[in-house]
């Protein structure tokens, strides 16, 4: 099915987002709400989207992640403020895994000015980012090179992997079940973040809040594994209680304040 240069920043727009209001495409692509829900009717019918009350939201696929290149725009902001939160709560000093995710690199970012940091990752995204930070010894583990996304996956990056012993194994994912099963899409970037959970003395994930309920079919980990959580916003109430049961801390990370 063709879509018109509109209905395609509409798409765009969406992706961007997760999820996103009607009235609010409206505004920000400066388009009648009721043409919005035109193209948004002709959009759902191709199954890349579907409707919730008020607004509209991607279509998960169990089996097939996004592209790196739509994963790095999607909730962009979100992964800004939660690796803000996060690098503030790194310590000078301590030893890291950093695996595969746009959010971790976002991480990355925010820890050029650390000192003393020792980083263990498969992510050579991550590799990169901090080499510009000389303060910071990157270690990068061997293997297979995923060409979408420069994740370094296979038996010699697991083997790599369990040499070592961390203070914090800090993990992206992307999909998080509703009984608190962290899931993903390829079973060999899963198998290198279950030896990360297994050699990290902490275990810290980031997510945002389009994580939560996204399917994805492939079991990582249980969320007790994890000791932090940190997000953008609030879980619902079931999702916390649950992490109160289980003992996880969650932290919602907080825009910056604009002058």
């Amino acid at each position: 099915m063709a879509f018109n240069p509109r209905q395609l920043s509409l798409l765009q727009a969406v992706r961007e987002h997760g999820s996103v209001k009607t009235e609010t495409l409206a505004e920000q692509l400066g388009i009648p709400l009721q043409t919005v829900r035109r193209d948004l009717q002709r959009l759902t019918k191709t199954a890349m989207l579907e409707r919730f009350h008020g607004g509209v939201r991607v279509v998960d696929s169990s089996t097939r992640n996004t592209t790196y290149t739509e994963r790095q725009r999607t909730q962009a902001q979100a992964k800004q403020d939660i690796a803000r939160q996060v690098a503030q709560a790194i310590p000078n000093g301590a030893s890291l895994f950093m695996n595969i995710g746009t959010t971790v690199e976002a991480v990355a970012r925010e820890l050029l000015q650390h000192k003393g940091l020792r980083v263990i990752t498969n992510n050579l995204h991550v590799a990169h980012i901090l080499a510009a930070n000389p303060e910071c010894d990157v270690l990068v583990a061997g293997g297979t090179v995923r060409h979408e996304d420069l994740g370094v996956v296979g038996e010699a990056a697991l083997a790599f992997i369990r040499q070592f012993k961390v203070d914090i194994g800090l993990i992206g994912i992307s999909g998080i079940d509703a009984d608190g099963t962290l899931r993903d899409y390829d079973m060999r970037e899963v198998m290198v973040a279950r030896a990360i959970v297994t050699q990290s003395r902490q275990v810290w994930l980031v997510a945002d809040h389009s994580k939560f309920d996204r399917p994805a079919m492939i079991e990582m980990a249980p969320l007790r594994a994890v000791h932090t959580l940190f997000t953008d916003r609030a879980p619902g109430t079931a999702q916390q209680r649950l992490m109160e049961d289980l003992g996880v801390r969650c932290v919602v990370a907080q825009a910056p304040i604009k002058a």
